[in-house]
């Protein structure tokens, strides 16, 4: 029998979902839910309210409405993942690891009843890389998840070796890693006060963050270390295909730049193993990250049921070949 996933001909490995099991795992954190069949639905997580977005009832939540609001949009296999105002990473690690393991139990038991047509990857408690590690290794071998999932906002940077531990679990089990922003202040610090009107913690943040990911990978030497390592970010890696050519030039001549950084290409050559996804709202910006990193390491990706999704999907269909991509970063075989 072929496995989940192998002749899809439109794979979305961007499609967040919010399980009912989840509801208040967090204690005083939430998360909760409130008028949900009423006109002023929102969701709270510790002190960030969500106002306007409707989860129950909706295809966040109804797997049956996934299933159907996919076939229209002509997706044959989706990749599902945690909802970014719930990465928890700034909590006390055991209270995190608790709430991600009820998270991934509830996930992995969604995806068993659908196994034709969705799969997912595991949330993980970053604030502590070595539950982190031992959480995507019971994900990934006793739930058959995919991979892990983590923000890109945490009490260690993306690029200090104690994150190390992670990204060697990541390899010792050849799955991938994706990262995703949320917004700041849920958990954590507050954000860049510029950045709590209309809604551009999300609208801007969110890009800002996944360019800084990319750099943090890059000058701090993630890839250098973890070679065979598969990383993939969120909408495109934010501005990256835009701000890739100043990013480079600081690698070759800044003085804190590593020997390695400085050679010609060595900045482009690292960028091009990172993976993205496509979601970037707009095809200039998707031609000019695809004309940096090419094809191999790019992945369909939609936001699925979020504000940013193209309204309509069905005419939105890539070309088959990245869904033979996202087979090679997922590892499913036929």
């Amino acid at each position: 029998m072929a496995a989940a996933g192998a002749a899809a001909q439109l794979i979305d490995v961007h499609a967040h979902v919010v399980l009912a099991e989840t509801m208040g795992a967090a204690g005083a954190l939430g998360p909760e839910m409130g008028d949900q069949d009423g006109d002023r639905p929102w969701f709270r997580v510790g002190g960030y309210r969500l106002d306007g977005v409707r989860y129950q009832g909706s295809a966040f939540m109804d797997p049956e409405l996934r299933l159907q609001r996919m076939a229209d949009a002509g997706i044959d296999y989706q990749v599902l993942s945690p909802n970014p105002l719930t990465f928890l990473h700034f909590i006390d690690a055991v209270d995190a690891d608790r709430f991600c393991r009820i998270h991934n139990d509830a996930l992995a038991m969604l995806v068993r009843q659908y196994p034709e047509h969705l799969g997912g990857v595991a949330a993980l408690p970053a604030q502590d890389p070595d539950r982190a590690a031992a959480e995507l290794e019971r994900a990934v071998g006793e739930l058959g998840l995919y991979g892990g999932y983590i923000g890109t906002d945490m009490p260690h940077r993306l690029d200090d070796v104690a994150m190390d531990p992670l990204y060697e679990a990541c390899v010792r089990l050849d799955v991938p890693l994706f990262i995703h922003p949320s917004p700041a202040g849920i958990d954590g610090p507050s954000g860049d006060a510029n950045l709590q009107d209309f809604d551009l913690d999300v609208v801007i943040g969110f890009a800002a963050q996944e360019t800084l990911a990319v750099a943090r990978l890059i000058f701090g030497g993630v890839i250098d270390r973890h070679p065979n390592i598969d990383i993939c970010l969120s909408h495109g890696g934010g501005s990256t295909g835009y701000l890739a050519g100043r990013m480079a030039m600081a690698a070759r001549k800044r003085p804190w730049s590593p020997a390695e950084l400085r050679q010609d290409g060595a900045f482009e050559e690292r960028l091009a193993r990172i993976w993205f996804d496509n979601h970037l709202n707009n095809d200039a910006s998707l031609a000019l990250l695809t004309g940096l990193i090419g094809e191999k390491r790019l992945v369909f990706g939609t936001n699925f049921a979020g504000w940013d999704a193209p309204d309509d999907l069905a005419s939105h269909r890539p070309p088959a070949r990245l869904a033979d991509n996202a087979r090679r970063l997922l590892r499913i075989k036929g």
